[in-house]
């Protein structure tokens, strides 16, 4: 794990007890996307007394600094994952909200390519795909 004091002094922000309860569940959570309410349920589970208004403060504070990204899918929940400053894309299961990340090198190419074309310099951009899963015995479905 880094260490999350850095990590924030890093960023410009104070060395809380929250925020450092929070950053360190991120950097060690098995979820990589999670919603405020996943972050503050998971705080409940280990006895943390952080309420939800501050995780939805902390959450969007580390958005800010960078720290986390946000993306919003089309059940429209913000989620968020630690900014690692790598690009990449989402599939998102329609039955169970799971979220796979992918990177592919000729879909960049052909973003880049159409948005030539078409007199535009890509400044951002989220590609996220939505699926049902074909597996037949996914361990993720409910």
């Amino acid at each position: 794990m880094t260490d999350t004091p850095h990590k924030l002094k890093d960023t410009g922000l104070k060395v809380t007890g929250p925020r450092q309860t929070i950053l360190a569940l991120f950097q060690s959570a098995v979820q990589r996307h999670m919603s405020a309410e996943d972050v503050y349920k998971l705080l409940v589970s280990d006895n943390t007394a952080i309420g939800l208004a501050t995780v939805y403060r902390v959450l969007t504070q580390f958005e800010q600094a960078g720290i986390l990204s946000r993306s919003n899918f089309e059940n429209g929940k913000a989620v968020f994952e630690l900014n690692e400053g790598k690009h990449h894309d989402h599939i998102v299961c329609m039955d169970c909200g799971r979220v796979e990340e992918f990177y592919d090198a000729e879909i960049e190419a052909r973003q880049q390519h159409i948005a030539k074309a078409k007199g535009f310099d890509i400044e951002d951009h989220s590609l996220s795909l939505y699926a049902h899963c074909s597996k037949a015995a996914c361990p993720y479905k409910k």
